[in-house]
């Protein structure tokens, strides 16, 4: 059993539910030689999260974000306030999605579903570039 690691930095993305999926895969090359294993996906943020959808019907991210903005409305009274009205609604779904995923691996390939992806949950209007961490553990 093998251990690898790997950082990457995602360019900065609009408020809403953005597909990662090949960039995490391109950001850990030895995925391709791992016959079992699990791959961890972590994003350094509060205010920003990751989550596994469908990932065919560009609607699905638009409805995901009206659904969340719904939930957790920026008109709401929050006391936490200095850095912008969309910093802690951001952060209460930050912790709603989390700030991580963990999917299996297989002959070199993530075992997601075939209408899932990796998204990145972006929960601020200007959010700025993100930071994910991508650990493997696998069995080549």
């Amino acid at each position: 059993m093998s251990w690898f690691q790997a950082s990457l930095e995602l360019s900065p993305r609009p408020r809403g539910f953005h597909l990662i999926t090949s960039q995490v895969v391109d950001a850990l090359p030895e995925l391709r030689k791992v016959k079992l294993g699990l791959l961890h996906v972590f994003i350094q943020h509060t205010s920003a999260s990751l989550t596994i959808n469908e990932n065919a019907d560009p609607d699905v991210p638009v409805d995901l974000e009206m659904s969340v903005n719904k939930i957790v409305p920026e008109s709401f009274p929050y006391v936490h306030t200095l850095e912008g009205p969309d910093d802690m609604p951001a952060h209460i779904k930050a912790s709603m999605f989390g700030s991580s995923v963990s999917v299996p691996v297989r002959d070199g390939r993530l075992l997601l579903g075939t209408w899932q992806g990796i998204y990145l949950c972006e929960h601020r209007n200007r959010g700025g570039s993100r930071r994910i961490v991508v650990t493997l553990h696998g069995e080549f």
